[in-house]
């Protein structure tokens, strides 16, 4: 039996390219998107496949709700949590239905989706989760960008998918399952022109060198990959610095803290 990928977000950019080259893998596929007539594109377009249709909005509790049914029933040996939303805006002037949505896609939809394909992938010691956040996960340092680009929460959630399965990583240890987490930078994808924001004039990664970096990631046993970062070094930095905050803690108040 071929091994079985369910991708989210597989309608166009980056979770098109990774169900076409899983395809092109070896993979049967199950993609996930809001749009059929995209989805049903793609799955014409690989007609020696295997590739099933599933029509889904994430930050629906019926369109996650169905999704994960999938993950939980079915023998995936990959998930690949892509789906997104580009809402850039100032927090207090974002929708509060806006910010909800956001969350729900980038946020609850893939740790509900993960934690739906796990049991089977531990009980089968074999998968693998991937997510794609992006670089803006490192940004949060950063002096606020112009309009229209603000985006805390946005930001934020690329953060939590890095943090995350950096965790769920260590707890899987020693299960067969592996997690990935890949942060790219700017991808010529339709995501920024969605938002309309036009970025045709910078330089820009294609989708499948996205995919081709977070498969290069997985077979060299990186938890979280970079695909344009050529040191490194520089996000094994972050991370040493980050396991030197947490261990450098104490319960007694900081000396900067106290009284004077």
């Amino acid at each position: 039996m071929p091994p079985l990928a369910l991708v989210t977000g597989a309608s166009s950019g980056i979770g098109r390219a990774f169900a076409e080259r899983l395809a092109a893998d070896g993979h049967d596929l199950i993609v996930v998107g809001r749009r059929r007539d995209r989805l049903e594109s793609l799955a014409a377009s690989l007609p020696e496949h295997a590739v099933e249709v599933v029509v889904a909005d994430l930050a629906s509790e019926d369109g996650l709700d169905t999704v994960a049914e999938q993950c939980a029933t079915r023998p995936l040996t990959m998930l690949v949590n892509n789906a997104g939303v580009a809402h850039y805006m100032p927090l207090p002037d974002l929708p509060v239905a806006t910010a909800r949505e956001l969350l729900g896609v980038k946020v609850v939809a893939p740790t509900m989706l993960t934690r739906a394909a796990l049991p089977g992938m531990v009980e089968r010691r074999a998968g693998t989760i991937v997510n794609v956040a992006g670089m803006l996960a490192f940004g949060g340092p950063a002096p606020a960008a112009p309009p229209p680009a603000r985006r805390a929460i946005y930001t934020g959630t690329l953060a939590y998918a890095v943090a995350m399965g950096q965790t769920l990583h260590a707890e899987l240890e020693g299960t067969g399952v592996d997690v990935h987490v890949v942060c790219p930078g700017i991808v010529a994808t339709e995501f920024h022109e969605v938002q309309g924001m036009d970025l045709s004039a910078l330089p820009r990664m294609s989708a499948d060198d996205v995919v081709t970096a977070a498969l290069a990631g997985i077979a060299l046993g990186e938890v979280v990959s970079a695909p344009g970062l050529e040191d490194r070094g520089l996000l094994d930095a972050v991370f040493g610095a980050d396991l030197a905050a947490f261990g450098g803690q104490s319960p007694q108040l900081a000396t900067r803290y106290r009284p004077a």
